[in-house]
């Protein structure tokens, strides 16, 4: 019987599920904020369960789409939070007709981070999103705001996801 090889991190020694994994938030904020939360009347998403959904409108708060936001990590790992992007209507309008075409490959969008991050304690700031891999949700790949843009580009020490679950 061959026994599979418990991988462990060559920078902290913790196992490497630790980082190359998703953290995936549920809601946006804003809805998980609201009384209805996604069930208010007239509200949309692109799969009943909002844990499946990569779309959604919410009335009177907005559109959304969900997006990966990569943390390079020392040692070439990668840890990812599936995070809710805040778009223009327009763009959720273009999202969902070429979401499952062959242009989705040159899907790019603007918005608003709808998720608080931590450790950084980043909402509600601006980003940029492009489609990295056709079969991953877009990628937010810059943005204006310098911390977040640091978020991004940056390889950071392990500990920094320490308080994370």
């Amino acid at each position: 019987m061959i026994f599979a090889k418990k991988r462990t991190c060559e920078v902290c020694g913790r196992k490497t599920t630790a980082h190359n994994r998703d953290v995936r938030f549920r809601l946006p904020d804003p809805v998980l904020d609201s009384p209805e939360q996604h069930h208010a009347e007239d509200s949309w998403l692109s799969d009943p369960d909002p844990n499946k959904a990569t779309l959604m409108q919410i009335p009177n708060i907005s559109p959304f789409v969900r997006a990966l936001l990569p943390v390079k990590l020392e040692g070439g790992h990668e840890f990812r939070f599936g995070v809710w992007i805040a778009i223009h209507p327009d763009d959720l309008q273009h999202a969902c007709k070429v979401w499952n075409a062959p242009e989705y490959t040159d899907l790019k969008l603007t918005g608003y981070l709808a998720n608080r991050i931590q450790p950084w304690d980043l909402y509600r700031v601006p980003v940029n999103l492009a489609v990295l891999n056709p079969e991953h949700t877009p990628y937010c790949v810059s943005s204006p705001h310098e911390e977040l843009n640091n978020v991004l580009s940056k390889v950071w020490p392990h500990d920094v996801l320490a308080s994370l679950p």
